[in-house]
């Protein structure tokens, strides 16, 4: 029986990005184990894999001590479970856990990249970041992308030689669930209580945002684009996430609106994401950075209209004027023009939503990617 590694930083990660993933890998006869720091998700994600969980205590931050301390942990593990492949994802864990399995003698190496923070971060830390990286990437047997457009990044960038590079399928790290983000699989009491949460009136125009509230999935830049819109007075803007204080955190006055504002309403996060989907008029993704963003993919399997930054990741799942609307990434003023066409433009944004649940149906379903996985897991073994 083939044993597989899976490990993310946070608990979290493996809940929402990687849901089924460990599971179906079980059922396909391997041994399976998770690795990832303590949280509150812990219980329901092993409860839910049905395998168990190893707790390593990464943080999110540039810690050396603590990293050089789990780097040691992770080796240690390595070299007790002699696991055929580790297989990472998010940046600190693929850092660590890469190395740490290079040195323990692992064959096969994968780290999923779904972004990189240092995209959008500040000069001098975007150089060290951009070293943490290439050193993953060297240490690893073999690279997943979830997205063309970050493959095409990250050989521009020359990251990485373009041999240990590989897409699974037309991208993404997990697809989406068709049988979760489902209009015929909606619970009414879950709905009743979205409803109460966002209190709209009979004639609001809905606007979702889904995700953490930080300054790089470009919330500031929603919040005043909707603010300053025609629509504001005939619409809510609707933000389904919480606030993140330590890492990337929006300003207080932007925050303060959110709070304050009689047309913006924040709801803290729910696993009743299609509920609130299903209540959308339109769901709007400012980020500035991607791999390949998993809410549109959701919003597309709804069938809600999409608004969405032109940003790697984004334009993988987005055609402009055919699957959903693109705007210039931090660009407000477009942002909302963009909320105020599709105010007024329903039917044809309703066309754009159709175009977009088609092509999921057809490239991204949850069971097509965990078959993919697994045969390349099964054509790495059978190279080694």
């Amino acid at each position: 029986m083939p044993k597989l590694i899976r490990i993310t930083t946070v608990p979290l990660s493996l809940k929402l990005l990687l849901a089924g993933q460990m599971k179906f890998m079980k059922d396909a006869g391997w041994e399976v184990l998770m690795v990832s720091a303590d949280g509150r998700e812990v219980q329901e994600v092993t409860r839910r894999e049905g395998v168990p969980h190893h707790i390593v205590p990464f943080t999110r931050k540039i810690t050396p001590f603590r990293d050089f301390y789990c780097l040691w942990l992770l080796y240690k593990l390595f070299k007790k479970e002699k696991p055929d492949i580790v297989h990472s994802h998010t940046p600190k864990a693929g850092l660590l856990s890469m190395l740490a399995a290079k040195l323990a003698g692992v064959k096969v190496r994968i780290h999923t990249v779904a972004g990189m923070p240092y995209m959008v971060a500040e000069k001098n830390k975007r150089k060290l970041l951009i070293k943490l990286e290439k050193l993953t990437y060297r240490w690893a047997t073999e690279v997943w992308p979830n997205s063309n457009s970050l493959k095409e990044f990250i050989l521009n960038e020359r990251l990485v030689e373009p041999s240990k590079l590989k897409i699974i399928g037309q991208g993404s790290s997990n697809g989406v669930d068709l049988s979760k983000f489902s209009r015929q699989s909606l619970a009414e009491n879950h709905l009743i209580a979205a409803t109460m949460r966002i209190a709209p009136s009979e004639n609001d125009y809905l606007i979702l945002t889904i995700g953490r509230l930080v300054k790089d999935k470009g919330i500031e830049d929603l919040v005043e684009a909707f603010l300053a819109s025609k629509i504001v007075n005939y619409a809510k803007l609707v933000l389904l996430g919480s606030f993140e204080l330590d890492l990337n955190p929006i300003n207080n006055e932007v925050v303060r609106k959110i709070q304050d504002h009689p047309r913006i309403v924040q709801i803290e996060w729910s696993d009743h994401v299609p509920h609130y989907l299903a209540m959308a008029d339109v769901l709007v993704h400012p980020s500035h950075r991607e791999g390949f963003p998993n809410v549109l993919l959701e919003a597309g399997a709804m069938q809600v209209p999409v608004i969405c930054s032109d940003i790697i990741g984004n334009v993988d799942v987005v055609t402009h004027r055919k699957t959903g609307l693109l705007f210039p990434v931090k660009k407000k003023d477009i942002l909302k023009e963009a909320l105020e066409f599709a105010f007024v433009k329903r039917d044809y944004m309703q066309e754009l939503a159709d175009n977009l649940y088609l092509e999921v149906l057809e490239k991204y379903q949850r069971d097509n990617m965990h078959l993919l996985i697994l045969e390349n897991y099964q054509r790495l073994l059978s190279d080694k």
